[in-house]
């Protein structure tokens, strides 16, 4: 009561471990196990995420998923906010990337037919000096932010213990307002200095 848990099973077998796990799946929840012994291993074999202990048996190190190299349950919080911090860094450059490529279609897709269909200018918001300058100003600004991007990758998305909904808002506004408008600014940018070059 003291540690907050409310509820526990004491003295279980391996097949009530395995029991009490499938049957939290079947609700439809997310099964996290940890063990160490052999009579754990088929229930870290079933569970979503099986962590067994390096100090563990042969057998629990095989059937789970991850190996904690410390041997420290307590870790599992830890792993629980790098799992989140994952899943939220890859939905933030997802979303970036699709608002990104559809913000470049843009440039792309008037430079592309604009001399078949002469009508798709009025595509060309961005006012690109000419079709190739518009594609080489889009390629150009694609490695750039890709490069950009590698950092926040490796980093990762800041975890914050708040609602998913409160999460989402944030990520869309931020990678998805941002990766429409960063495009417009940048593939523009670009195409000025190509245009002052004259390099197409």
């Amino acid at each position: 009561k003291e540690s907050g848990v409310d509820d526990f099973l004491a003295e279980a077998t391996p097949e009530t471990k395995l029991r009490l796990i499938r049957e939290e799946q079947n609700q439809g929840k997310l099964v996290a196990m940890i063990g160490d012994g052999t009579n754990d291993a088929p229930a870290l074999a079933q569970a979503d995420v099986g962590i067994a202990m390096n100090a563990g048996t042969q057998a629990a190190r095989e059937a789970g998923n991850m190996i904690d190299l410390d041997s420290n349950p307590t870790k599992v919080m830890e792993v629980v906010e790098i799992g989140k911090q994952l899943l939220m860094t890859r939905g933030a450059l997802t979303t970036f990337s699709i608002a990104n490529d559809v913000a470049k279609y843009f440039a792309i897709i008037p430079a592309l037919f604009i001399v078949e269909y002469p009508e798709l200018q009025r595509l060309n918001v961005m006012h690109l000096a000419t079709p190739q300058s518009a594609i080489l100003s889009a390629v150009i600004f694609n490695a750039l932010i890709i490069i950009a991007l590698i950092p926040l990758a490796l980093r990762g998305v800041r975890y914050r213990p708040v609602g998913a909904a409160a999460i989402l808002t944030r990520n869309l506004f931020i990678y998805g307002f941002g990766g429409v408008i960063i495009p417009f600014i940048g593939i523009k940018a670009i195409d000025i200095m190509i245009a002052a070059l004259h390099l197409a």
